[in-house]
């Protein structure tokens, strides 16, 4: 690999980026970072939570956080010197625009006491390139009309929270693109939203960057992503780049082992000979895609989860006719107060050690449904019958019946972890239940027992939640929902906030456990592709209704219901993604 990242010949240079250093006094962040990029090119920066990614792109635009600093040159076409050596003033000008940037999280990026349009007509004026607040104001409309807003005069008229998050994603790329940057920096825009907006947002930054000839270095650990979005790829690891190289190149003939270990950990549609996803560990037999074999109807040797045989034995679940609607707050003294109906009588069965997936957007009622099943919310109707315990109705005595059957692995490990217990007292804490006798000793056997089950050491049990990583945090969840033996896991987006590294592993560890324990699990997710490994029939939510149901399988090869068609086509895999690029 050259020390220079090198932008396609005869394109004029945009960013010079040579032999950046990120440090803080203890220790380099980033480490001799040199990246060449032409004007209208678009380049992926890949790598893991803590590679240095997001350390890079905010040194580019002088961000840095208090006792970090970068050193090496940064070049921006149209302006003199090294950005790193430019006083603040000079950065203010060029900060929106001539550079602007897309984060992830648009809700802390936007003013929440400002209507969209007003922050949006606020850049153009701060950069005086609208001549008053009014025609500021009239391009603002125009901005939110071109990221394709439904109706960009109201939403303009709108406060952030009235907007949904793929809205308001929309509101930072107007923001953004308003002055007509000639680079666009976007830090992973896409990974707080559904699937089907995630794809609309997608196909809207790379429609805008094409139309207006924009430089895009588009930061992000979903590989599937980069190989719709980018020509060139920099996969990075531990603020090294560890490969360069154009999108296929790096994609189908990865030269570094970290990189295989990415590909092999994204590839939901290969396994190795055990039927387990690759880890980074596992990747050396793994074989990547090749170009312009569409596998979207072929997995390579995806392991399709066996449905459970048939018996006559009751299911675990049972859910009949189940409606839950809320009231809202009155807004008006002579009308009732509204009513949202989060479920609207929806009826399914998983039979004992059945693998149930959930699938469905924001919205949708599936976290109502785990609420219900859980025992942590009551139907307004309807019946779920839940390891033999009714919910409706149900007593506190049995819904601690119930709950000692049920377990939940949340989204968040860190959310869900207290963080003044050691993970000996939180594994162990859903044993201190009345009824049950272990001893204290017993007791610290079985934790010990179930670190050994996730894979971490028993000397684990003394440490703090804090001291661990995402993906061993989310193996602690796993051990305390597991500790009293459960009949049935329910899993509310469990790897969605990992790396994919650490996804493969933890769903490779979910599906074990399943199998060893026999246990009936019921996977709640957004993401179809992981659905598709891990379970053997799938539901798919929309608007508090269930609008198709069967063996996963089918469903995915051929979707009966217009809105499953539309979540499969938008979500994104990287072998179909490869497979479009010849």
């Amino acid at each position: 690999m050259t020390s220079e990242a090198q932008p396609l010949p005869g394109a004029s240079t945009l960013l010079a980026v040579d032999h950046l250093n990120v440090r803080t006094p203890y220790r380099t962040l980033v480490s001799d970072f040199s990246l060449h990029m032409a004007h209208g090119e678009r380049i992926g920066l890949i790598g893991e939570s803590g590679s240095g990614k997001s350390m890079t792109t905010t040194a580019l635009l002088g961000l840095l956080p208090a006792g970090v600093t970068a050193d090496g040159s940064v070049q921006l076409d149209g302006h003199k010197g090294n950005l790193l050596e430019a006083p603040e003033s000079e950065l203010m000008r060029l900060r929106g625009k001539d550079v602007a940037m897309v984060f992830q999280e648009p809700l802390t990026a936007l003013n929440p006491l400002m209507r969209a349009g007003a922050q949006v007509a606020e850049i153009m004026l701060q950069h005086k390139l609208a001549p008053n607040k009014a025609e500021a104001n009239k391009r603002a409309v125009e901005m939110l009309d071109a990221v394709h807003l439904p109706d960009p005069a109201q939403a303009a008229r709108a406060y952030p929270h009235q907007l949904s998050g793929g809205q308001r994603q929309r509101v930072m790329l107007a923001m953004a693109l308003a002055n007509d940057p000639s680079l666009l920096l976007c830090d992973e825009p896409t990974t707080a939203l559904d699937v089907t907006v995630q794809r609309q947002v997608l196909d809207l930054i790379l429609e805008l960057v094409r139309e207006r000839n924009t430089g895009l270095l588009f930061i992000t650990h979903d590989l599937a992503v980069v190989a719709n979005m980018c020509t060139r790829v920099l996969v990075m690891n531990h603020g090294v780049i560890v490969e360069e190289g154009t999108t296929e190149q790096v994609f189908t003939r990865p030269q570094h082992a970290y990189t295989r270990g990415l590909l092999a950990a994204s590839d939901l549609d290969a396994v190795d000979e055990t039927g387990r996803l690759f880890t980074v560990a596992s990747a050396q037999n793994y074989v990547p895609p090749v170009l312009g074999e569409d596998s979207a109807h072929q997995p390579a040797q995806a392991k399709i989860a066996s449905p459970p045989t048939p018996t006559s034995a009751p299911p675990a679940v049972r859910v009949t006719d189940l409606v839950r609607t809320y009231t809202r707050g009155k807004t008006s003294l002579f009308k009732p107060a509204p009513q949202v109906k989060a479920l609207q009588g929806i009826s399914f069965e998983v039979a004992k050690g059945g693998r149930l997936g959930v699938v469905g957007e924001s919205g949708s009622g599936k976290s109502t449904l785990l609420r219900i099943l859980a025992g942590l919310d009551q139907p307004t109707s309807g019946s779920a019958v839940v390891a033999g315990n009714e919910v409706a109705g149900a007593k506190e005595q049995q819904l601690r019946e119930l709950r000692q059957n049920l377990q939940i692995v949340f989204q968040d490990p860190m959310g869900s972890l207290d963080p003044r217990m050691t993970v000996g007292q939180i594994i162990s804490e859903p044993l201190l239940v009345r009824g049950r006798n272990e001893t204290a000793s017993e007791r610290a056997t079985m934790v010990a027992e179930m670190l050994e089950a996730v894979g971490l050491p028993a000397s684990s049990a003394s440490r703090h939640p804090h001291q661990f990583s995402g993906g061993q945090r989310q193996r602690i969840s796993i051990a305390r929902a597991l500790i009293c033996r459960p009949q049935i896991v329910v899993a509310d987006e469990p790897v969605s906030a990992l790396d994919v590294s650490v996804r493969a592993q933890v769903l490779n560890l979910l599906a074990d456990l399943v199998d060893e324990y026999g246990l009936t699990l019921v996977f709640v997710s957004h993401d179809l592709n992981v659905v598709r490994y891990l379970c053997d029939s799938v539901i798919v939510m929309q608007s508090g209704e269930i609008v198709e149901a069967g063996d996963t399988e089918t469903v995915y090869r051929s979707p009966q219901h217009p809105y499953t068609k539309r979540l499969i086509d938008s979500s994104l895999t990287l072998r179909q993604e490869l497979a479009g690029v010849a």
